[in-house]
């Protein structure tokens, strides 16, 4: 069984560019750089899409979650367990044994 490949992504970004460009069919663009047309697709594809991070300024992620934030929906999953523990208890004591426990 042959060993799947993995290139470089300098070598991805250049045959996406490439197929950008449109100069060569995709055909072509396998051919010429043994790798098939779907996979230069779908580097072609995630290139366009990654393109408008390249003009982000100072290159950092577009958004970056704060530790407020993070408290703040850790607070709230405490809150929806201590709820849900609360009513599947109260289910089980009026439904009896007829109520399922979780």
């Amino acid at each position: 069984m042959k060993k799947r490949k993995n290139h470089l992504p300098e070598f991805e970004a250049k045959v996406a560019l490439e197929a950008i460009r449109e100069e060569m069919t995709l055909a072509e663009l396998s051919k010429k750089y043994g790798v098939y047309a779907t996979q230069i697709g779908t580097w072609k594809r995630a290139a366009i899409e990654n393109m408008a991070t390249a003009f982000t300024r100072g290159g950092a992620a577009a958004e970056q979650v704060s530790a407020a934030d993070v408290d703040k929906l850790h607070s709230k999953i405490g809150q929806l367990v201590v709820e849900r523990d609360f009513l599947a208890d109260a289910s089980h004591q009026l439904l009896g044994t007829r109520g399922k426990k979780w």
